[in-house]
């Protein structure tokens, strides 16, 4: 999973690899799922197959990746790892925390951090939303107070991925609300700092895998090296964060509803009523084709917006639309899969429930739905 530097990538072949891997990490998922249980054993050896590294700077312990490649590799991976709570905190932290301490953080920084967070020993977290600001991120209310040794943070963060389990986080914070978003700061806060803990750890709904909770700031000191880019160049920091996750965090989605698709597809052809296989019957047909066109659809989105970036090219608009149809997609198409399953998709023990569950949680991170279609709206003019 670390090539040579300008070494072209079959991708077709770290797929397959991917997706050989990624059903490895399926053993225990009902009872982790069931009680919330984070897999420390998996995050490890995603890291020792080459996950985290995947678009990481060789320097560093990366692979050095195109976004197309990584694309593929977490497609395959999403395929056969049915654990969706793994791979959304794995995301988590490579597009919002790895990438901007790639781009943004200085050459101290990338050496502390970026080592770690690829060969598995270190856990990242980002933390913007506030009880107050979760879309209308830019309202936060985190003060970030100068003194001569560095800075004082005090303020709550919520509903933050990988919270519980993370060893440092980013923490967004203003250090003057006045400034409005030019006093937005970002900072590289380590737990066991005094002042920084975690306050609460939430019970989801699906994604169960991937511990999420609030983190409190007290009085929180940290030094100068710690601020991460310059003073009021958090926005740019979060915004950067953000283009890259919506375009990457739901490639391995597109695993799942090829997974999907293909366990359906399997059912509909053995599952016989009154005579026949059910794929036979129009209504379930239908729903087939409907998937089927779902997913042929979401990779062609994501794979604009890849080449786009590869390019060197903003995607912005194009990452809010393969983010808006791909979340709507899979959670249409895993409730779809239930429908073709009946009665047995609705049970726990068919799993096509849990797909459910964690499908929606797509329309809402990394910028709900709504906000998808706020922000393509504002590209076209409206």
């Amino acid at each position: 999973m670390q090539p040579p530097p300008g070494l072209l990538v079959d991708e077709t072949s770290l797929r397959a690899a991917a997706l050989e891997f990624g059903r490895s990490l399926n053993t225990g998922l009902a009872e982790r799922d069931r009680e919330g249980t984070f897999p420390a054993d998996s995050w490890r050896a995603c890291a020792g197959f080459g996950i985290q590294g995947l678009s990481m700077p060789a320097e560093h312990g990366g692979s050095g990746l195109s976004l197309g490649a990584v694309m593929a590799a977490m497609e395959g991976l999403g395929a056969g790892c049915e654990d969706n709570g793994l791979i959304f905190s794995l995301n988590a932290q490579m597009w919002s925390v790895q990438h901007p301490l790639a781009r943004f953080g200085s050459a101290d920084q990338q050496k502390r951090f970026l080592p770690g967070l690829i060969d598995g020993s270190l856990i990242g977290a980002h933390a913007m939303t506030e009880p107050g600001s979760g879309s209308d991120a830019f309202s936060l209310t985190t003060r970030a107070v100068k003194d001569d040794d560095g800075y004082v943070l005090n303020g709550r963060k919520s509903f933050i991925t990988n919270a519980p389990v993370a060893d440092f986080a980013v923490v967004f914070a203003t250090i003057d609300p006045g400034l409005g978003i030019g006093g937005v700061t970002a900072f590289l806060v380590e737990r066991g700092a005094g002042g920084f803990a975690v306050d609460r750890t939430e019970e989801k709904m699906g994604m169960r895998t991937s511990p999420m909770g609030d983190l409190l700031l007290d009085g929180c000191r940290v030094p100068l090296s710690s601020r991460l880019g310059a003073e009021g160049g958090g926005a740019a920091i979060f915004n950067s964060s953000m283009e890259w996750e919506r375009a990457s965090i739901l490639s391995a989605c597109t695993g799942a509803m090829e997974r999907e698709l293909a366990r359906c597809v399997e059912y509909a052809r053995s599952r016989r009523q009154f005579g026949q296989p059910i794929g036979r019957f129009p209504a379930v047909a239908d729903r087939l084709a409907e998937m089927k066109v779902r997913l042929e659809a979401s990779r062609g989105l994501l794979r604009r917006v890849a080449e786009r970036i590869d390019s060197h090219q903003t995607a912005v608009m194009e990452a809010a639309v393969a983010k808006l149809y791909v979340s709507e997609a899979w959670v249409a198409s895993s409730l779809d899969a239930q429908s073709v399953y009946g009665a047995w998709g609705y049970t726990v023990e068919n799993g096509i429930e849990r797909q459910v569950r964690d499908s929606l949680a797509s329309r809402v991170y990394s910028g709900t739905s709504d906000i998808q279609r706020l922000m393509i709206a504002r590209h076209l003019g409206l």
